[in-house]
């Protein structure tokens, strides 16, 4: 049986979070959260200092904090080279801060629609 397959999370609407998480869960991945971009970059580091593999990421691009979606994006892409990315945002994209590869989905997001891209970005990239 294959590894199951691990995606973070970077939402810091906790409700949207929660349900993004959970139907990525039901879809068969291990989900790891995280709500601002502070948070994930400390997740990165833990995970790269465990070891631990990331296969995709779904961020938002506005965090709340001081780091934004662009960041955590390049940085996870930085320590996981090949990361499927998807970006889930309600502000407009910037092309030039785009991780190679990624996509884009403005909000509000068909979660069905997500479960499907990030299936097919982790079969694109296997």
């Amino acid at each position: 049986m294959p590894a199951q397959l691990t995606g973070i999370v970077v939402e810091d609407e906790g409700l949207l979070r929660l349900e993004l998480a959970e139907e990525l869960a039901a879809a068969g991945w291990r989900i790891r959260e995280a709500a601002s971009g502070e948070e994930a970059l400390r997740l990165i580091a833990h995970l790269k200092e465990r070891e631990e593999r990331i296969d995709f990421l779904v961020t938002d691009i506005r965090l709340g904090g001081k780091l934004n979606g662009w960041d955590v994006a390049e940085a996870s892409a930085s320590t996981w080279p090949g990361l499927a990315v998807i970006y889930v945002s309600a502000n407009p994209i910037a092309e030039d801060r785009k991780v190679p590869g990624s996509i884009f989905l403005s909000k509000p997001v068909d979660i069905a629609s997500l479960v499907t891209l990030c299936r097919k970005l982790l079969a694109d990239r296997s």
